[in-house]
C-alpha cells in the first residue's frame, strides 16, 4: 500500500472514497469551514444526517454518500463521538472501522480527512498531529486484516486491499506527518503478523512450525535466531519448560531472536527482552480443561506470536537497535509422559517447584524463559501471556492486567502503551499471598487456592526475575469472540504496539 500525506482540501483529492469524521459537537473554526464546504458541495446531506443523529453521536456509525462537485467519488461520513472522549485508542479504532466499513466494496484508493480538532482532542491535547497520522495509518493497515483469508483463497466480505491511502491534512507541514504515517503502517503490518500466527489452528502450528515461522522471519529481516530443542533444554536445566513440553508428541522449542551483537546495549543503556508464552494448544494437561471453549486454546500461543512480530517490527523501524525476543513454545497435552499434579521439577535458576496444577503451565515455561533472558544479558524484561482466566473475569476483553517491579519500570512500559492507545491496569504484587503457594516438598507450588489467583500468577513469575520486569496478562484482550466495528473476531494483536513503542525508546535515549 502506498501512503501519502497531502495538505490539500479534502474535496480536491482524487479517491474512490473520502472518509469524513463527524464529531458530536461543532469542531474548531477551521474544521467547521472545511466541513461546511464539503456539505455545500453535497447539498447539505452531511448536516441533515448529523441533525437526524445518524452519524455524529454514535462512534464508528457511518453512512456512505455519493460525492458531488468533488474529486472523491464517494464520501463515508463516520461518527467520531465527542471531542472530550476522542483519544489515541479511538483514533486507531476509528481508522480501522473506516477500512472495515468498506468490506466487500471495490475500493483501491482511500482518503481520510484528519480535522485539526481531533489532534487536539482528549487527554488535554496530548495527542499531536503526528500521533494522529501514525495511529490512523496503523488503524487502516490493521483494519485490512481478515483471518478468513488464512485458510481460504478469498472472501466477498473481506475489507478491500488498498493500493493507496491518502491522509488529508489541509495546510499542514507534510514531511513529519508522512514519516509518522509510514511508522504507523509498519507497526500495523507487524500486528498483522502476530494476528496471523495466533489465529492459525493448532493442527497447523506446532512448536516446531512456530519455530520455523520465526526462522523465516529472522532470515527475511536480518535477525539472529537460536532454536533450543528438548535435548538441549534438558541439558541446560530448564526443568519447568520441559515439564510442560514433554507430554506431547510435538516436542517443545525455545525460540530466541536477537538483534545486535552480544553485549550490545541501546541508547538508554538497556538490553530489552520481550518474552511471550507460546502454548500452541492448551488442553490443561492432566488437570484437563472443560470442553467448553477449548477450541480457543489455539490462542494460548498469542504472547509468543506477539514478541516474534514485535522484534521484526522494531528491526524494520530501527535496524541497529539491540533487542531480544524469547518465545517458549510447547503443546500442553495429557499423555504417558505428561507431568502429573504433585510432580517436583527444578527451574533453570535452581528453584524447586511443585506442579500442583498442570493447567498453570504458562508460568512454568515463562519462568525458565525469563531466567534465560537474563543470562543472555537482558537488563529489562517485559513478558506477554494469555496466563489466567481470572484477568478476563476481572477486566473483560478491553483492558489488559499488568504487574511490574520496580514501579518506575512499570510506569515506563504503561506509558509506551498509552502512546499507542493500549490500556493496562496495574495488579498489586501482594506478598501476603505467597504463603498460599507454600509446598512441603519444594520451594513453592505453581498454583494455590483460587482466591487471589491473579495476584499469585504474578508472584510466581517474580521468583524468576532479578531485573526490572513487567508482566502483561493478555488472556482477556488477546482475542475477541465476536466482531466489532473496528476488528474481526479472533486475535487482536494487543501488546505488539506497546512493545515496539517501548523498544524504540532505546534508539535515541530520549
Amino acid at each position: 500500500m502506498q501512503i501519502r500525506v497531502v495538505s490539500d482540501q479534502p474535496w480536491s483529492v482524487p479517491a474512490d472514497v473520502l472518509a469524513v469524521p463527524v464529531l458530536a459537537e461543532d469542531p474548531g473554526p477551521a474544521d467547521a469551514a472545511v466541513l461546511a464546504e464539503l456539505d455545500r458541495r453535497m447539498g447539505g446531506t452531511i448536516a441533515e444526517y448529523r441533525r437526524l443523529g445518524e452519524v455524529a453521536p454514535k462512534p464508528y456509525h457511518s453512512a456512505l454518500l455519493r460525492g458531488r462537485e468533488m474529486a472523491p467519488g464517494w464520501v463515508l461520513a463516520i461518527g467520531a463521538g465527542e471531542v472530550g472522549a476522542f483519544d489515541r485508542l479511538v483514533a486507531y479504532r476509528l481508522a480501522a472501522a473506516i477500512e472495515r466499513r468498506l468490506a466487500g466494496l471495490h475500493v483501491s484508493r482511500l482518503a481520510i480527512w484528519l480535522p485539526s480538532t481531533l489532534a487536539a482532542a482528549g487527554d488535554a491535547g496530548s495527542m499531536s498531529a503526528t500521533d494522529l497520522a501514525m495511529l490512523v495509518t496503523r488503524g487502516v493497515v490493521e483494519g485490512e486484516y481478515d483471518p478468513a483469508l488464512i485458510y481460504r483463497a478469498g472472501s466477498d466480505e473481506a475489507p478491500p486491499h488498498l493500493d493507496e491511502l491518502v491522509l488529508v491534512v489541509p495546510g499542514a507541514d507534510v514531511a513529519p506527518l508522512q514519516a509518522a504515517a509510514e511508522r504507523g503502517a509498519v507497526i500495523g503490518e507487524g500486528a498483522r503478523i502476530a494476528r496471523d500466527l495466533a489465529n492459525r489452528a493448532s493442527n497447523d502450528v506446532s512448536p516446531e512450525v512456530l519455530a520455523d515461522a520465526a526462522t523465516d522471519l529472522a532470515k527475511a529481516h536480518g535477525l539472529s535466531i537460536d532454536v533450543i530443542g528438548p535435548e538441549r533444554a534438558t541439558e541446560m536445566g530448564m526443568g519447568m519448560f520441559m515439564a510442560v513440553g514433554r507430554g506431547s508428541d510435538n516436542p517443545p522449542r525455545l525460540i530466541v531472536l536477537r538483534n545486535g551483537a552480544d553485549g550490545a546495549r541501546d541508547a538508554r543503556g538497556r538490553l530489552l527482552a520481550l518474552v511471550g508464552k507460546g502454548v500452541t494448544f492448551d488442553s490443561g494437561g492432566i488437570s484437563i480443561k472443560p470442553a467448553d471453549r477449548m477450541e480457543e486454546m489455539k490462542m494460548d500461543k498469542t504472547g509468543a506470536c506477539t514478541v516474534i512480530a514485535a522484534i521484526v517490527t522494531a528491526k524494520r523501524l530501527a535496524p541497529d537497535l539491540p533487542l531480544l525476543a524469547l518465545a517458549p513454545a510447547v503443546e500442553n497435552m495429557p499423555g504417558p509422559h505428561s507431568t502429573r499434579p504433585g510432580d517436583i521439577v527444578k527451574a533453570l535458576n535452581g528453584k524447586v517447584v511443585e506442579v500442583q496444577n498442570t493447567d498453570a503451565e504458562g508460568r512454568l515455561i515463562l519462568g525458565d524463559a525469563l531466567t534465560y533472558a537474563e543470562r543472555l544479558g537482558a537488563t529489562h524484561l517485559v513478558d506477554a501471556a494469555t496466563l489466567t482466566g481470572a484477568v478476563e473475569r476481572a477486566f473483560g476483553k478491553q483492558v489488559t492486567g499488568a504487574f511490574g517491579t520496580p514501579q518506575d519500570w512499570y510506569d515506563t512500559v504503561v506509558a509506551a502503551g498509552a502512546r499507542q492507545g493500549e490500556r493496562y491496569w496495574q495488579i498489586p504484587l501482594v506478598d501476603d499471598y505467597v504463603r498460599d503457594m507454600e509446598s512441603w516438598y519444594a520451594d513453592f507450588q505453581n498454583s494455590g487456592p483460587a482466591d487471589g489467583s491473579l495476584v499469585k500468577s504474578g508472584l510466581f513469575l517474580r521468583e524468576f526475575v532479578t531485573r526490572p520486569w513487567v508482566h502483561l496478562d493478555i488472556a482477556g484482550t488477546a482475542y475477541m469472540r465476536r466482531a466489532t466495528a473496528w476488528a474481526p473476531r479472533g486475535a487482536t494483536g494487543t501488546a505488539h504496539a506497546t512493545m515496539v513503542e517501548l523498544a524504540l525508546e532505546g534508539v535515541t535515549g530520549a
